[in-house]
């Protein structure tokens, strides 16, 4: 999960049983978007972020062939419950090979 989406995110999803991964966890706060996308596709997890900078690098990425794990995307300003409800429903709903060099934008309604 990117430093851009709120803890409050991660501790709703956690409580859902959803394994989370944060990049503070990982301690890379302070790491590259390019590199944070190449670290969470070595780890075989999904990105979870509110970083529009994603929307170019995924764009990039998949121009180039370079393979990535997935992208969930919300914009700021998503509402709380809504991006954990909907990103719970995709992490739940899909497969690795669903998300792989994709990026999913939420909310999804």
């Amino acid at each position: 999960m990117d430093v851009h989406v709120p803890a409050s995110v991660s501790a709703g999803l956690r409580r859902k049983q959803i394994d989370v991964r944060t990049a503070q966890d990982d301690s890379a706060g302070r790491t590259s978007d390019d590199e944070l996308l190449t670290r969470a596709t070595a780890l075989g997890r999904v990105l979870l972020t509110q970083d529009a900078d994603f929307l170019e690098i995924a764009a990039r990425w998949q121009r180039q062939g370079i393979a990535f794990s997935g992208i969930l995307f919300a914009p700021q300003g998503t509402p709380i419950g809504r991006l954990i409800e909907d990103a719970e429903l995709c992490l739940a709903g899909m497969t690795a090979d669903e998300f792989r060099n994709r990026m999913v934008h939420l909310p999804l309604r």
